[in-house]
């Protein structure tokens, strides 16, 4: 893929290289859960037990290095932002309504958000209170390191699923889904929470088919895309990190799913058919 005529997005927040902000816990408790977007393989309980920090208030985040982001990675990210945010504007306005640009977030190690303390061990994430993506880019050595899926395209995808997350929070879906927290047990929020997952891979599906042909988005590339969709897939990473799959503990799908759904985004180009809500078998 090339970008080499997308301009790149304003909407960049640079916090790389102002050293370790904060620690301790912070949290939103709700939807935070629902809507990270971890790739690394930490374990759930982990993650639930970090979104329910809730006894501490927000810190203030760094204030981000003025100006556009110049180096060649962050440049790059910056141009998939802008890139999704042509598409994301072009897909409201033809169903009435006006597209609401996210901020992302570049740091090094561990950053605060409105949803508590991001750090590189969770991976890319949304928080839906701040509207900000966050991303750590180190998690794109271990996208082509640990899970075998090197390219510009599977960092793309990276992105544009989060920006998937954004996508749910303006329609509405991450509060719907928030309100069933507290009546519904923990395995229905898992399985809540895949469907919302799964729901994001196809909009991140749908950006590839509408942007494709400015990107010049290959078969190759779409080949690439679709390996680390497996790569991340729940059954693949619970295998390797504990040697058995634990299906009732599901967040994100498995890989079988993730890759369906990402290719349904991608062959079809529409969020009427990212209905992971609506269908029984996913």
């Amino acid at each position: 893929m090339e970008f080499d005529d997308q301009q790149a997005s304003s909407n960049v927040e640079d916090r790389r290289g102002m050293g370790p902000v904060g620690i301790g816990g912070l949290g939103l408790g709700g939807i935070a859960i629902l809507v990270i977007g971890y790739f690394l393989g930490v374990d759930p309980s982990q993650l639930l037990g970090l979104a329910e920090q809730v006894s501490q208030p927000s810190q203030t985040a760094p204030a981000p290095r003025e100006g556009p982001v110049t180096d060649p990675m962050g440049h790059f990210v910056a141009q998939v932002l802008g890139s999704t945010e042509n598409v994301w504007t072009q897909v409201f306005e033809q169903s009435g309504r006006t597209y609401e640009k996210p901020r992302l977030v570049l740091y090094d190690g561990s950053t605060p958000s409105a949803c508590g303390m991001g750090r590189a061990a969770m991976g890319p994430f949304y928080c839906p209170v701040d509207e900000r993506v966050y991303l750590d880019l180190s998690f794109f050595r271990d996208l082509a390191t640990r899970f075998h899926a090197p390219g510009n395209f599977p960092e793309a995808y990276v992105i544009a699923h989060e920006v998937g997350h954004h996508v749910q929070n303006l329609l509405g879906i991450t509060e719907k889904v928030d309100q069933q927290r507290g009546h519904a047990s923990s395995a229905q929020m898992n399985r809540l929470s895949v469907r919302v997952e799964l729901q994001a891979d196809c909009f991140a599906g749908v950006w590839a088919n509408l942007a494709g042909n400015r990107a010049r988005i290959s078969d190759q590339d779409i080949e690439q895309g679709l390996a680390a969709a497996a790569a991340i897939g729940d059954d693949r990473l619970q295998r390797e990190s504990q040697g058995y799959v634990v299906p009732e503990s599901f967040t994100h799908g498995s890989s079988e799913e993730r890759v369906r759904w990402f290719k349904r985004g991608i062959d079809s180009g529409r969020v009427a058919d990212c209905d992971t809500f609506g269908t029984r078998t996913l």
